[in-house]
């Protein structure tokens, strides 16, 4: 379980964007977006609505103290993939509540709001740092005081432990960074090595990155953002774009050199087959009449213009010859009314001829 913290000066800004999503190029796009987001609110404190109506709400409680310059409250919390669905809708509810109470808001406006976007499980909460009375919710040590929160949380549902940052652990609890394993950057590497094998430029590489949630930054190097806004250097996880580049570069070569072999070995075993596969009596007759010829060409020897290629299967080839002939049906003999009748077309033919 990961969260992280942040304040800013606009309701309307964060709620939009936790409830449509980021701001596309037209309304169609929007709508995609939107549908891509699944948003939905599953708590309210001390107020309630729409986009609209929660924005509204916010914004005039808000105006009470002007002296603060960013009074939005906004937390987000990243469940590890191997707690998908163990937490309840109620579940959810309740950690966003342990949240409000160590963060001193709980008296003030929140809302809890739930994403389908990525592939593990994660929650917002928006809280107004201004309420009704009483003073100001302090943001002070939100590092220290979220990591150990969501250990509370791991230990009280029995979640997937994360270990916090060394800064903030006893000098006992403290663990090599040698043998500590940031899960973001692994799904970050997972996802780019998929990439690099299935993409053929960089461009494309870029697409299939955004598809899987991440920000793209490309210029004279890359970094990708994640859904929790954790940027990352190419470089920090072994894809600098340069890295990139001769990657595509390999696998592009690996390709082609396996298509080539697939195609060579096709093609080796069709031939097996048909080295296996016996001659028939008209291949091997074929290949006697072409063998005779080229052994005419070399003697320069005279071809007779009509019974030449008789001659020459009769000559090296009569056993197979002798076999067709053999097989062949004899004509029926000639009976007196078959006689009349070719008698007969001879005068017609020789009358309209005439």
């Amino acid at each position: 379980m990961i969260g992280k913290i942040t304040t800013g000066k606009s309701f309307r800004g964060c709620m939009s964007y936790l409830h449509e999503g980021r701001l596309q190029e037209n309304e169609e796009q929007q709508k995609l977006e939107m549908e891509k987001k699944q948003a939905e609110v599953i708590y309210y404190n001390q107020c309630f609505g729409n986009k609209k109506e929660l924005i509204r709400q916010f914004v005039e409680v808000a105006q009470l103290n002007p002296n603060v310059s960013k009074p939005v409250f906004h937390a987000s919390i990243s469940f590890d993939l191997a707690d998908n669905g163990k937490l309840s809708t109620q579940d959810k509810s309740d950690i966003a509540q342990e949240l409000a109470k160590e963060f001193d808001f709980a008296d003030r406006q929140y809302v809890v709001i739930t994403h389908a976007d990525t592939e593990h499980e994660h929650l917002h909460i928006v809280a107004n740092r201004i309420g009704l009375e009483g003073p100001t919710a302090s943001d002070s040590n939100s590092y220290r005081r979220m990591a150990e929160y969501c250990r509370r949380m791991e230990q009280g549902y029995k979640l997937t432990k994360v270990l916090s940052p060394n800064k903030f652990l006893k000098p006992e609890q403290r663990v090599a960074q040698s043998q500590r394993v940031d899960q973001r950057k692994e799904h970050l590497k997972a996802h780019l090595a998929k990439a690099v094998k299935q993409c053929k430029s960089v461009k494309e590489l870029k697409s299939y990155m955004e598809q899987k949630g991440y920000q793209v930054e490309l210029g004279r190097g890359i970094a990708f953002t994640d859904q929790q806004h954790v940027r990352f250097k190419g470089s920090q996880v072994g894809y600098s774009l340069a890295d990139i580049e001769k990657k595509i570069r390999q696998e592009q070569t690996q390709r082609q050199v396996q298509q080539m072999q697939a195609k060579n070995q096709a093609r080796d075993q069709r031939q097996a087959y048909e080295q296996e596969q016996p001659k028939s009596l008209a291949d091997q007759l074929r290949e006697v009449i072409s063998e005779n010829e080229q052994k005419e060409q070399k003697t320069y020897l005279k071809r007779e213009p009509e019974t030449h290629y008789l001659r020459a299967a009769l000559a090296s080839g009569g056993e197979l010859f002798a076999g067709l002939l053999q097989n062949m049906p004899e004509e029926e003999p000639e009976t007196p009314s078959k006689k009349k009748k070719k008698k007969l077309g001879e005068d017609q033919s020789y009358h309209i001829s005439r």
